[in-house]
This record gives C-alpha cells, sequence and structure tokens, in this order.
C-alpha cells in the first residue's frame, strides 16, 4: 500500500518549492518575451475532430496567423491542437503551454514552441502577460476557470482591459442566461461587466474586434 504523504510534509517543503516557481517564471519570460503580437486560445482537449468547433478554431489559428499573430494553446489536444494546427500550417509560430497533471497530457504535433509547466498560476500567467486577446472556445472546468478568472481580473481593474471572446454561442448561451438572469438580477455583478467580453463565431469579426480594440488604444 502507497504511503500517503503527509500534510505537514509538505508544508514543511513549501520554501523549497519557492525556488521552482521561480525556474518556471523565468523559462516562461526568457522563451516569450519576443513573442511579439499573440492571441490565447482555450477550449476542450475533449474536442473531436469532426467537431464544427475543432474546424472552427483550426480555421481562427490560421487566419490570425495569418495577419501576424502567435497562437498560445495549453498545448492538448481538441481546441487545442486545432488553433496549433492551422497557426503552423499558416506559417505562424504556435505555441503550447502544457501542464504536468496526474493525467498526463501530451504536447500536441502542431506546437513549434513548447513549454512545460507544474504549476497552474504560472502557466495562467504566460497566457494572460503574452496573449494580446483571449479567445474561449467550448470547454469544461478548465475553460470555465480560464475565461472567469480573466474577466474578474479585468472587472477588478488588477489588469487593463484586453479583448476577450466567447466562441460558441449556441454552447455558451446556458451561461450566458443565468449570468443575466441570476447574477445580474440579484446585482452580484453591473451591466457594465457584461461589456467585459463579447460572443462571436466568425473569425473575421474576431481579428476585426482585436485589431479595432488596439488601434482604438493605440496598439499598446
Amino acid at each position: 500500500m502507497e504511503k500517503r504523504i503527509k500534510r505537514e510534509d509538505l508544508l514543511a517543503a513549501d520554501p523549497w518549492r519557492v525556488f521552482r516557481i521561480m525556474s518556471e517564471f523565468v523559462d516562461g519570460f526568457e522563451s516569450l518575451r519576443d513573442i511579439g503580437k499573440a492571441v490565447s486560445i482555450f477550449g476542450s482537449a475533449r474536442m473531436k475532430k469532426t467537431n464544427e468547433y475543432y474546424s472552427l478554431a483550426e480555421r481562427t489559428g490560421r487566419l490570425f496567423a495569418k495577419k501576424g499573430y502567435a497562437i498560445i494553446t495549453g498545448a492538448g489536444n481538441g481546441i487545442m491542437e486545432a488553433a496549433n494546427k492551422g497557426a503552423k500550417e499558416a506559417g505562424g509560430e504556435s505555441v503550447g503551454l502544457n501542464i504536468t497533471i496526474p493525467l498526463e497530457q501530451e504536447v500536441n504535433k502542431h506546437v513549434t514552441l513548447p513549454l512545460e509547466f507544474r504549476y497552474f498560476f504560472v502557466r495562467k500567467l504566460m497566457f494572460t502577460k503574452y496573449g494580446k486577446a483571449f479567445l474561449v472556445f467550448p470547454g469544461g472546468f478548465g475553460t470555465m476557470d480560464e475565461f472567469f478568472e480573466t474577466i474578474a481580473l479585468i472587472q477588478t481593474e488588477r489588469v487593463d482591459p484586453f479583448p476577450v471572446i466567447l466562441v460558441g454561442k449556441d454552447y455558451w448561451k446556458g451561461m450566458m442566461k443565468w449570468i443575466k438572469s441570476v447574477c445580474l438580477m440579484e446585482d452580484m455583478i453591473e451591466k457594465k461587466d457584461l461589456k467585459i467580453f463579447k460572443l462571436s463565431d466568425d473569425p473575421k469579426e474576431m481579428i476585426e474586434f482585436v485589431e479595432k480594440f488596439y488601434n482604438k488604444a493605440g496598439g499598446k
């Protein structure tokens, strides 16, 4: 029988764990500092290649790459693979930020710049720091976590506003209905908070939205 690790042992190792965390920050900053303009694309690793959203993610990655954007994903299968595939085939930089988890995830073959992370919060920072926009395709808890944490950072003004797009109007409509009929009606959010992100299923419209945002902001 495998010996259970005591919580006290984990706490004792915390000071040394800081050095590993620091090394992940340094590796990420060093690898991505010259990436240029990029978009971060999120979505389910379980998405089948026959699904319409897989095709949409591939097309979106390709069009953004043609416009000179690097594509950053979580390096896995499904939506991530599709976006990396589109970017690579268009001759763009195809970045994959892989995470080490018990159900080990392999980097998909379309990633041209792979990075490995053990800590989710370090990985999330890389998405936010280097992605000029977030495109959130259909996904599960991980995808929703990335979406809600990001819009919370914008809402609380911990980061400057940047384009956040929910892709898949049909998929997200139930969540949107709940946000409007419960969160908004119960005064848990303000009406202006709904403007932090937008919905779109059109890659060309997404590109126009992102470029219009930065043209208006002076190219920042």
